[in-house]
């Protein structure tokens, strides 16, 4: 059984910073590329960062410049840090990962964390 568990989201004002953390637990043998996702109300689910096993990263251009992706592979964690956050970043946050058990390879999601930019 495998776990993610997103954490870190809240209210901030327009102007601040958030830092999210997904960490992943369970029967994992490797963890691979681990990413996050957005979704804001009525609007389909976004792609907003990607970081590789080997640390190599990735940004939609909304959020490049503002977001840091990274990841600490002894703590399974992906993390996002997010900076000069905007209203239009609102949204429920969710990571997904590629992990690797003993009996197999599949992409696992969180079920979200929600993060409010308001004044």
């Amino acid at each position: 059984q495998v776990q993610l568990v997103e954490s870190g989201g809240g209210l901030v004002q327009p102007g601040g910073s958030l830092r999210l953390s997904c960490a992943a637990s369970g029967s994992i043998s490797s963890l691979y590329r681990m990413g996050w996702y957005r979704q804001a109300p009525g609007k389909t689910r976004e792609w907003v960062a990607v970081i590789s096993s080997g640390g190599r990263t990735n940004y939609a251009d909304s959020v490049k410049g503002r977001f840091i992706i990274s990841r600490d592979n002894a703590k399974n964690t992906v993390y996002l840090q997010m900076n000069s956050l905007k209203p239009e970043d609102t949204a429920v946050y969710v990571c997904n990962a590629d992990i690797g058990t003993m009996v197999m390879f599949t992409t696992y999601w969180g079920q979200g964390t929600q993060v409010t930019v308001s004044s």
